[in-house]
């Protein structure tokens, strides 16, 4: 009953066979591969225009990188106050980037566009002294599980193109959030104004796997540079082009993710079911939060349940009891219908 993080999930046996079969052939190093080659070309393909892609090997990496790749001096760069850019990721990005990050508030995890408005009228081009505007960050899906909707990136977007400013979208559960919305990488993407995209595999099902998806390739022109200098060319690039060649093979990534999401919805109606447990908020992605007595938490832990204690965001809808825990649960590709049940079983006894 592993629902710490579907980071704790191994690698999908397609991926390794995938591995296991590159290993023992003779390639082009430094992403010259025909493979590495190939597995552009599938992007192109995925996201329905020409795109630049670079391969990278942590979500922090793709993050930091991305936004980078737009900084200018004495920049910031908005995102949501709970957004993992700001919160999780010990600085890289305002250290590679140069750039500060300016928290931006609203519910379920999504910044208000009313607020992000704002957020960057105090900061205008000629603001010497603090900053000026310099670029968007949205996490798709977000911290909480919720996700944006096509017209609520819209939004983003269009404040985005109102203020000259690039919008970057943070893809660590990137699958999660296209299978709740049942619509393409394309729709959810450069068509509604996403500049940049930091696309993640290693959440869902991958070794270790994410890349870097500039819609527009004039924005990419140096960024081979900047890759180098941070150390995440890899000599064997190829390798992370494996992965992703399974991945993306007959639609694996988006089975991986359904999966996902379903697991995440049986245990949704499972604590809709109890009397002891809630559902802290709604969420539609692979990230469950609940709100359950402590006996319960503490019998589910002894039999082998991992899970997250998570503080209580201010504007939760249900208030934590003194004798109740809010916890994070996450499912993932490996996750099954026994680990949820056996789960929910113990909370409904204890």
């Amino acid at each position: 009953m592993f629902f710490a993080s579907d980071n704790w999930a191994g690698a999908h046996p397609a991926i390794n066979e995938r591995l296991s079969k590159e290993s023992t052939r003779f390639a082009a190093a430094y992403g010259n591969s025909e493979l590495d080659r190939s597995i552009e070309a599938r992007f192109n393909e995925m996201f329905e225009r020409d795109v630049a892609v670079f391969f990278v090997a942590t979500g922090t990496a793709a993050n930091s990188l991305a936004l980078a790749s737009v900084a200018r001096p004495g920049g910031l760069t908005f995102c949501h106050s709970e957004a993992h850019v700001i919160e999780d990721e010990c600085g890289a990005p305002d250290f590679f980037s140069g750039m500060r990050m300016v928290a931006v508030e609203g519910p379920a995890g999504k910044m208000l566009p009313e607020n992000l408005v704002e957020r960057i009228s105090r900061y205008p081009q000629d603001a010497i002294h603090h900053g000026r505007a310099a670029a968007i960050t949205m996490t798709q899906a977000t911290e909480v599980g919720t996700i944006y909707t096509l017209e609520e990136i819209d939004a983003i977007a269009k404040i985005a193109k109102d203020n000259g400013l690039p919008l970057h979208m943070d893809g660590a559960r990137f699958a999660n959030a296209l299978v709740a919305l049942d619509c393409s990488p394309a729709e959810m993407t450069w068509k509604r104004g996403v500049d940049v995209l930091s696309f993640g595999g290693t959440k869902n099902g991958c070794w270790c796997a994410e890349a870097i998806v500039f819609f527009n390739p004039d924005l990419a022109k140096d960024f081979a540079f900047l890759r180098k200098r941070s150390a995440q060319l890899f000599s064997k690039s190829r390798f992370i082009a494996a992965q992703f060649d399974a991945y993306l093979k007959d639609d694996l990534w988006m089975g991986l993710a359904g999966h996902a999401n379903t697991m995440a919805d049986r245990l949704r109606t499972g604590f809709g079911a109890l009397n002891s447990a809630r559902l802290a908020w709604p969420t539609t992605s692979n990230e469950v939060f609940a709100i359950l007595p402590k006996a319960s938490a503490k019998a589910a832990e002894e039999q082998g349940a991992r899970f997250y204690n998570w503080p209580a965001p201010r504007d939760i809808p249900e208030k934590v009891k003194a004798d109740e825990v809010l916890i994070r649960m996450v499912t993932s590709f490996a996750t099954t219908e026994e680990d949820v049940d056996q789960f929910l079983s113990i909370c409904a006894s204890a």
